[in-house]
């Protein structure tokens, strides 16, 4: 007897932030051809500031972005898209969680739940860049322990119309947000990678996550943080199956079966959702994005 094959992964796309540009027309034209083209959600970075990368201290350092690098705001930016689609999902892959206040996360959240139709799935994650930490007045050092707190935070707040909450880094009292969101609560995913000799965001993920945001291509790593990740949800008293993955795929040179060859490892995988980034493929213009993104989506779905 044969094996069945898992699911096909929906294929969403990443919305190339840093070589965009800020014309609004131009977005919401893309935002409404990645709808057209059956694209099932769309992820956006979050960095709320940029550091110069010649600043004292980071001599030698490598940094993907710098204040060079253009961001728009994530809940502001899906806001708009939200309002010129009908269908596609909406995906902060991920918000920088512990620099920013988690309350009002927890309000921007369910505001966008509720303008969208449900259509937010929130990515989280605790970031490399301390002077974002700093800009916004957050501790840099602890953001680890305190995004777990927030995570426990927020789900309450998304589904308690009112609540006394006393923890370590956050207390309300007797109070709560209006509006409520569609989904309660709205699907939590961390993003992050594993890093050599520490597991701590893959135990994370396994305890706390409703799925694992990857947004890059698969690596040999993959599949054993996988079954790690599985490994830890079931230590926690979870079901293995209830945390969900999300990998993915390259455009690059636009190699239609190097594209198929990583959609299908992340299929294998058992993956909800891939995603396909074009950024870093030297376009100069959001139609190239587009155009690229046709040729992405018909590779994968043939």
């Amino acid at each position: 007897m044969q094996t069945p094959q898992p699911a096909a992964p929906q294929i969403g796309a990443t919305f190339p932030q840093t070589e965009f540009g800020t014309d609004p027309a131009a977005l919401k034209d893309y935002a409404q051809a990645v709808e057209g083209m059956g694209f099932s959600h769309i992820v956006a970075y979050d960095h709320v500031v940029g550091a110069n990368p010649d600043r004292p201290g980071w001599e030698g350092r490598q940094r993907p972005y710098s204040h060079e690098s253009q961001f728009h705001e994530p809940f502001v930016l899906f806001s708009f898209i939200a309002a010129v689609t009908q269908r596609v999902g909406l995906v902060p892959g991920v918000i920088i969680l512990p620099q920013r206040q988690t309350v009002l996360v927890a309000k921007q959240a369910a505001s966008l739940d509720v303008l969208s139709g449900g259509r937010l799935r929130l990515g989280v994650g605790v970031g490399w860049n301390e002077v974002e930490y700093e800009a916004l007045g957050m501790d840099y050092h602890n953001r680890g322990v305190r995004e777990v707190e927030q995570m426990r935070l927020m789900r309450r707040l998304w589904t308690q119309p009112l609540l006394t909450y006393k923890g370590k880094w956050h207390a309300i009292t007797d109070a709560g947000l209006n509006p409520l969101p569609v989904q309660r609560p709205i699907p939590i995913w961390i993003g992050g990678a594993q890093r050599e000799g520490n597991d701590t965001v893959l135990r994370r993920v396994g305890r706390h996550a409703d799925g694992w945001i990857l947004v890059g291509p698969p690596n040999d790593a993959v599949e054993s943080s996988w079954a790690t990740i599985r490994r830890f949800a079931q230590e926690a008293g979870r079901d293995p199956s209830s945390v969900a993955l999300e990998g993915g795929v390259r455009y690059g040179d636009g190699d239609a079966d190097r594209m198929r060859r990583e959609y299908d490892t992340w299929r294998r995988l058992g993956a909800s959702y891939v995603c396909v980034t074009t950024m870093g493929a030297g376009f100069q213009s959001p139609q190239q994005h587009v155009d690229a993104l046709r040729k992405a989506m018909q590779a994968l779905s043939s």
